[in-house]
């Protein structure tokens, strides 16, 4: 039996809440196609470059793999192609450790240099590096039919993720058909203490190991909405184990909001989330919360029972 919090509401608000699943949500659910991507992308922060001074120096690790990662992290939306000098000051590393990176990378096809400019550019071999990890895992391939489903019966988009440190990483989705305001594709990070999904992620850990996660990295207001104190964000989370979801208006995007509910594995352990992103010009958050929670919390209920232990 699961020790988890996840689904401890009050009898009135888990009645209503599974009636409505109930009534929205076929037994086998089918197995519906994704629909088409949008265009505008919102990039994923890139992570902060270590300073080859503060990684590790014991026998086994291998310094020039890790400059060869850090240099495949450089790139990203705002910086798809890269003079050499460019390239060493976002990995954090001398212009002679990046030449030799780069030279590597070229030689086994990850980088090469766009034909134009002559800038160099992250190639398509990069994105087998992603691919082989989401493949193998678990979680999406349980997830893919609900996700669907979810996206149909709501009409808004459907998103799996797990943690990644002080992050959440998209690694599924589903979209709608209709305008969003904000495209987050897979591979997407949000920060835990303003998404729904880190919000419904890190209201299933202890308490002290959630507010230890908040506390390990800045909590800048991405706009008005956004609440900025670890405090604050306890308070929500404490909302989320009585109601079995998380919320966010507003707080990551403008025109943005999240109903989110936590995926459990096989012993209870909580490994991550699924979220909807209705927009605000379509939906009122109490609305939202009414009509499109219940869905929500019955697809993660949905994806827990067929993960594994690990």
């Amino acid at each position: 039996m699961r020790t988890s919090t996840a689904h401890r509401r009050s009898p009135d608000t888990a009645a209503s809440a599974e009636a409505a699943a109930r009534s929205t949500s076929p037994s086998t659910p089918p197995a519906y196609p994704p629909v088409a991507a949008l265009s505008a992308a919102v990039p994923a922060p890139n992570p902060t470059p270590v300073p080859t001074s503060d990684l590790p120096s014991d026998s086994l690790f291998n310094l020039s793999l890790a400059k060869g990662l850090q240099v495949l992290c450089a790139f990203n939306a705002a910086h798809r192609s890269m003079t050499l000098a460019e390239i060493a000051q976002a990995a954090g590393m001398t212009k002679a450790s990046a030449q030799r990176s780069v030279h590597t990378l070229q030689a086994v096809g990850y980088i090469g240099k766009h034909p134009s400019t002559r800038r160099f550019v992250l190639l398509p071999r990069v994105v087998e590096l992603g691919f082989n990890y989401l493949e193998a895992h678990p979680m999406i391939s349980a997830a893919h039919t609900y996700l669907a489903q979810l996206a149909r019966q709501s009409g808004e988009t459907a998103t799996l993720s797990e943690p990644a440190g002080t992050h959440m990483v998209y690694l599924a989705q589903v979209l709608t058909t209709q305008h969003i305001p904000v495209l987050t594709p897979v591979g997407t990070q949000v920060p835990l203490y303003a998404s729904s999904c880190g919000r419904a992620y890190l209201s299933q850990l202890p308490a002290p190991e959630a507010r230890a996660l908040l506390q390990q990295a800045p909590m800048p207001a991405r706009t008005r909405a956004t609440l900025t104190t670890v405090d604050a964000v306890m308070e929500r989370l404490a909302l989320c184990q009585q109601t079995g979801y998380a919320t966010n208006c507003e707080e990551l995007f403008l025109g943005d909001m999240g109903i989110a509910a936590p995926v459990f594995n096989a012993r209870g352990v909580v490994v991550g989330a699924i979220h909807l992103a209705p927009p605000t010009s379509r939906w009122n958050m109490a609305d939202a919360q009414q009509a499109l929670a219940p869905l929500v919390i019955e697809c993660a209920r949905a994806v827990s029972q067929l993960l594994p232990a690990d």
